[in-house]
């Protein structure tokens, strides 16, 4: 019940909290199987097999609605509760094939290896980079840049100066390049 009240503070205990309205299982069985997708490796299925084992008949569809509609609430709830990363970022992008498409994924991770944001894009340009980096610098957990550590890549080299022009970017800050750098 802690859970929920968290989710919605203002909702009194007669009234359901507003996440779960319209919904006809209990909220502490749909954060639950939530839960449990979010957190470990499982599918909606092995899911919908953990909650018949206790006696809650829940079709995997079902979850995947409860998952769709929890997530963003509880990222934006405990997104700040996570820890927080450093000022020193490596930037990286590769080449991946999703759904059978081939694409660019940017990458932005701290020193220790906390993922900041990534990005998928079509298009391996100027615009795409800066995206990255707008992204990742409308989060409010990641503190002002210290040093950015990136490739070769020429699209960082005029990326980086663009958004430092436009303010996004603070004046000091150091820009190193690593020839070979690969996350």
């Amino acid at each position: 019940m802690q859970m929920i009240d968290r989710l919605e503070p203002e909702a009194s205990m007669s009234q359901r909290p507003l996440v779960f309205k319209w919904r006809y299982f209990e909220p502490q069985i749909i954060l639950c199987a939530a839960r449990w997708y979010l957190r470990f490796s499982l599918s909606y299925r092995d899911v919908q097999e953990l909650l018949a084992e206790r006696g809650v008949e829940v079709d995997h569809s079902t979850i995947w609605r409860w998952v769709q509609r929890l997530a963003p609430e509880l990222d934006q709830r405990l997104r700040r509760h996570l820890k927080p990363t450093n000022r020193s970022w490596r930037v990286d992008e590769t080449y991946k094939r999703v759904k059978d498409r081939w694409g660019y994924l940017y990458r932005a991770i701290d020193s220790d290896g906390a993922t900041i944001e990534f990005f998928l894009s079509a298009f391996r340009d100027l615009e795409a980079a800066q995206s990255l980096f707008r992204r990742a610098l409308r989060n409010g957990a990641h503190p002002q840049l210290r040093v950015i550590h990136t490739d070769l890549a020429p699209t960082y080299t005029s990326a980086i100066p663009a958004l430092q022009r436009s303010g996004i970017i603070a004046k000091r800050y150091l820009h190193r390049h690593v020839q070979y750098l690969n996350l």
